[in-house]
């Protein structure tokens, strides 16, 4: 569908994707038989997300004829090229193809070709480009003096930032410097992070994914086995009932609607779940409208009556469920229909029907997103989702499974193998076995590694991102390392995505060194240069500000909510003075002293302006070698080049490719999944297809079948946690359960000899995952079997502070008559290196409805993503909504006279005031406001225009929800509590 003329100046590379992108246009070149989205849209060109008018078409069409014999509009001897990309907002992981003439990006459209996304776009989508311009950026190195931002070279930065660190190691340790990663850095910058920080002797590091879907990920691993999505946004177009959970796909993954309403199409049941009327619940079937922060309470109320009712998969439960019985008998006991009404507000029937819906129609999923995740409880929330799907016999079936929707476009894969504070990449753990693992993968000496730690702290977790403001502030005596925090790294992070804002500000202005790693300068920027109270700013702060490139101005790998990995093509040349992060980390490591160690096992190629950066083919190999444990060794650069080429050999509902050869370097795709979607195990030869659905026994393992993880021992209090006799995937040589694959497993049952003399030398005393030479994996699936074993999965997590889900109010609840029966748990000493409070400040605020009535949440806009630097600088975007807002019931607004489009206050307990526009509508409920999550630049009714770096302002300002957002976090993984908290409205008066 390009409007591209080929000319010798052209790419080759680009040539036959812009063949693929014009066919369909011309009918009478090419006769296509069948009109099936992907096929529909080629052909009519509604690639963008409202599709095109159709005098708008026709003029598509009559160009893309005549571009075959006119001269391209830049003149003869333009160069004209096309490179495919990843759109940079949520997790779907949409292809784009962006036209660059002359080095400038100058279109783009949508790839029909891609099985996930078949032409479409979103707003977001929509408006990439405008990465090409780049005017709101941050365009060089600035350091805040006398409260203004002043422009400094590269050099004095590096310096300065670089220096500063090291006198901070010296006076307090490295324990005292937090690195906030990103999201949005690629899988290899991701991983060179952590490495990076490893080097610098530190695991105060940490990403969004804290604050998103870290509750998810310890729930959903510790139930059976990976913690991520098991299936796919495709595979749900096999669903026969799908209910979404804390989920407004429609707004936050819209692209993703696209297989659901074809699911639809087929005669699937749409159920939502929510506290406030979405837009996808205007899809939906049924919605079902709960209490926030009462899903627990829902869940099991569904599963009270699919027990009541016969209803359970037995033979599922018995072959592959440990606990189920207990399970059973608590809910059975505590969650009787009246107790579920008056936890959740939702009555018998409507829970019998939305039981029954999923009981007659399986295979049904479960979606859940952040509605789930960020609660207090939201560990035992996620794995009360987990548990439905289990007593369904759900999970390991395609269109069954636990959808589990991510945020960022790479956050997925910055979790897996990015800066986690309680692991290495791979989720190998701190144990100093997985340090010696890193070590050879490093090629660096183990006690080298050591060495660069304080005594002791190798193997301690470190803080985490939602909880570096008590880092910095919290009694010294009170913490678990040496020193308090005094340095920190906003590396691609947004802090009007945490809680707590006004303590936020007072921690940022008590630091010794701030450091903003972004394209955009970030609400950061505006925070640390606007005044606070005198008496809290640390006088030797110093705070710079430091221009990365986007994802288009490099190339790497991302990984999808549904595990697949897409590798982009860099669009353009990085604009401004702007330099990629791996070259900053590098850069940062020649100053620091450990560039040799951080790039030995690694390759330096010359980048902007001749300097040298870390490769990012590299890294992704580097990447193979080592991360054993996700199955992420197989996803070499060269497949998935291939597999981002032929886009249109794999099938849009199993994600497999049908036949196809790659032209370019004539790997052979038939019978891959689209991504290689973890874990894709065995080294990149043997060519293990990648698992599309996670534990299906249908499948043979290396056509990507599995069976639930054995991590958590092989028995329990007398009880195997083995999967039962004739429960194993198809063509396993054991078919009954077994433990995870180590050397002595392979010498047991007479396997060991099937290793080579090389695989033998460096398997001895090794398992499936510290084998670096892939032996025992590849020798373990060879006979069938999965190489971490084949048990049950767990209902009750008995290492978890509530091993069966348990409901518990809100911090901050208008219910006080049910905190006395689901109080919340008692303060912890030490947690993640931090106290923290839990029923101290429960009690304290126990009548603070009184005060504060109204239910406060947030969430997303289709318009805008994360904290929305980046989103409200955009143009395009910024026209789409201006203002930020809260909703508010009529009759709420009425008791308090408020109208439709009038300024407003909301305050809460935490003494903030936000001042933002009142959007009067029926989709809450009179208990219960919204506002969304993604603005800043106004600090309670104030403008910090004049606090940015000059014309680096984003177009759209407003309130952060989060400046006004309350103390509460997670008992497994620190997530913040942003779904249930309390508020007061009044209008504003001038």
């Amino acid at each position: 569908m390009l409007l591209t003329r080929k000319t010798s100046a052209t790419a080759s590379t680009s040539t036959g994707l812009l063949n693929s992108l014009s066919r369909g246009l011309d009918g009478q070149r090419r006769a296509i038989p069948t009109m099936d989205r992907r096929l529909f849209l080629r052909r009519s060109g509604l690639g963008l997300g409202a599709g095109l008018a159709a005098t708008q078409l026709s003029l598509v069409q009559r160009n893309a004829q005549a571009a075959e014999t006119a001269a391209p509009a830049a003149g003869p001897g333009a160069k004209v090229e096309v490179k495919r990309t990843i759109c940079g907002h949520c997790s779907v992981g949409c292809a784009v193809d962006a036209v660059v003439e002359n080095g400038v990006w100058v279109r783009q459209e949508p790839v029909f070709d891609s099985p996930i996304n078949l032409g479409a776009h979103c707003a977001k989508g929509a408006a990439l480009r405008e990465h090409g311009a780049g005017e709101h950026r941050l365009r060089t190195p600035m350091k805040l003096v006398n409260g203004k931002y002043q422009k400094i070279s590269w050099d004095v930065a590096l310096t300065e930032i670089s220096a500063k660190m090291l006198e901070l190691k010296k006076q307090s340790g490295p324990d005292s410097v937090f690195i906030v990663g990103s999201s949005k850095h690629n899988n290899e910058q991701a991983y060179l992070l952590r490495k990076w920080v490893s080097m610098w002797g530190s695991n105060n590091c940490d990403h969004q994914a804290r604050i998103c879907h870290s509750t998810t990920v310890a729930g959903v691993a510790n139930t059976w086995g990976y913690g991520a999505m098991t299936n796919s946004y495709n595979d749900m177009r096999n669903s026969r009932a799908a209910m979404y959970i804390g989920s407004n796909a429609a707004e936050a993954h819209p692209v993703s609607m696209l297989h659901m309403l074809h699911a639809k199409e087929n005669g699937c049941k749409m159920i939502v779940v929510d506290p406030r009327f979405t837009r996808t619940a205007a899809k939906a079937d049924d919605y079902v409208r709960i209490r926030s922060g009462s899903d627990i309470p829902f869940v099991f109320g569904l599963i009270y009556h699919i027990f009541k009712n016969g209803w359970e998969d037995k033979q599922y439960i018995h072959d592959r469920v440990f606990g189920m019985d207990k399970v059973r008998e608590e809910i059975m006991a505590k969650w009787t229909p009246d107790k579920v009404l008056e936890a959740c507000g939702v009555d018998e029937a409507t829970c019998y029907k939305v039981a029954k819906t999923l009981a007659d129609n399986r295979p049904s999923t479960v979606v859940w997103c952040m509605g789930q995740t960020q609660h207090t409880t939201g560990n035992a929330v996620v794995r009360a989702s987990c548990i439905l799907q289990l007593v369904l016999g759900n999970v390991g079936v395609s269109g069954g499974g636990t959808n589990i929707f991510r945020g960022h476009d790479n956050v997925q894969g910055a979790t897996d193998v990015g800066p986690n504070p309680d692991s290495l990449p791979g989720y190998y753990g701190l144990a100093e076995g997985a340090w010696k693992h890193f070590a050879k993968i490093w090629d660096v000496d183990f006690e080298w590694i050591k060495k660069q730690y304080a005594p002791g702290m190798l193997t301690k977790p470190g803080m985490t991102v939602s909880r570096w403001i008590d880092g910095v502030l919290e009694k010294n005596e009170l913490i678990d390392q040496d020193s308090n925090l005094r340095g920190l790294f906003f590396w691609g992070h947004a802090p009007n995505s945490q809680t707590r804002g006004l303590e936020m500000k007072k921690a940022m202005d008590k630091l010794d060194l701030l450091v903003v790693v972004d394209p955009f300068p970030s609400a950061t920027a505006a925070m640390a240069a606007m005044p606070g109270k005198a008496e809290e700013l640390n006088p030797n702060r110093a705070v710079y500000l430091l221009p990365a490139c986007t994802q288009f101005e490099t190339s790497g790998s991302c990984t999808a909510s549904n595990r697949s990995l897409q590798w982009r093509e860099k669009v353009i040349e990085p604009l401004w003075e702007s330099r990629t992060d791996h070259m900053i980390m590098y850069q940062l490591a020649q100053k620091l002293g450990f560039d040799k160690e951080l790039m030995k096992s690694g390759k330096l190629v010359a980048g902007k302006g001749g300097m040298m950066e870390p490769e990012p083919e590299s890294l992704l190999r580097e990447i193979n070698r080592g991360l054993w444990t996700i199955g992420y060794t197989g996803q070499s650069p060269e497949r998935l080049k291939a597999h981002m080429r032929n886009m249109n050999v794999f099938d849009v509902k199993t994600l497999r490719a049908k036949g196809g050869i790659d032209k370019e370097t004539g790997y052979k795709l038939d019978g891959d999944y689209f991504g290689l979607p973890w874990p894709c195990y065995g080294t990149p030869e043997l060519k293990h297809p990648g698992s599309p659905n996670l534990y299906d026994t249908s499948k043979h393992v290396m056509e990507g079948g599995g069976n639930f993880r054995a991590n958590f021992g092989v028995e329990r209090d007398g009880v195997s946690l083995l999967a039962e006799d004739g429960s194993h995937s198809k063509g396993s040589a054991i078919t009954t359960g077994y433990p995870e694959f180590d050397h002595l497993l392979l010498k047991k049952l007479g396997w060991w000899n099937d290793l080579t003399e090389a695989e033998m030398k460096l398997a001895e005393g090794k398992n499936w995952k510290t084998d670096l030479s892939g032996g025992i994996q590849r020798v373990a699936m060879a006979h069938g079997c999965h190489p971490f074993g084949n048990a049950k999965a767990r209902a009750v997590v008995w290492n978890f502070p509530d091993p069966i889900p348990q409901h518990r109010e809100a911090l901050f609840s208008t219910r006080p008559d049910l905190i006395a029966k689901y109080p919340t748990h008692d303060d912890k000493k030490s947690f993640w290196r931090l106290p923290t409070l839990y029923k101290s400040v429960q009690d304290k605020n126990i009548d603070i409805g009184k005060t504060y009535p109204l239910i406060m949440s947030s969430g997303r806009l289709v318009e805008y993503e994360g904290g929305g630097e980046e989103t409200r600088s955009n143009r395009w975007l910024a026209e789409l909504q201006q203002h930020m807002f809260v909703e508010i019931n009529p009759a709420t607004a009425n008791d308090r006279g408020i109208r439709d489009g009038e300024d407003v206050w909301v305050t809460t307990p935490t003494g903030a005031k936000l001042t933002v526009r009142a959007l009067v509508t029926e989709r809450v409920d009179r208990d219960t406001v919204w506002l969304p999550f993604h603005f800043s630049g106004r600090w309670q009714g104030v403008d910090l225009l004049q606090h940015y770096p000059e014309g680096a302002a984003p177009i759209v300002r407003g309130e952060a929800v989060n400046t006004a957002t309350t103390y509460g976090y997670d008992s497994v993984t620190m997530m913040q509590e942003t779904k249930t908290t309390v508020c007061q409205i009044a209008k504003a008066t001038v």
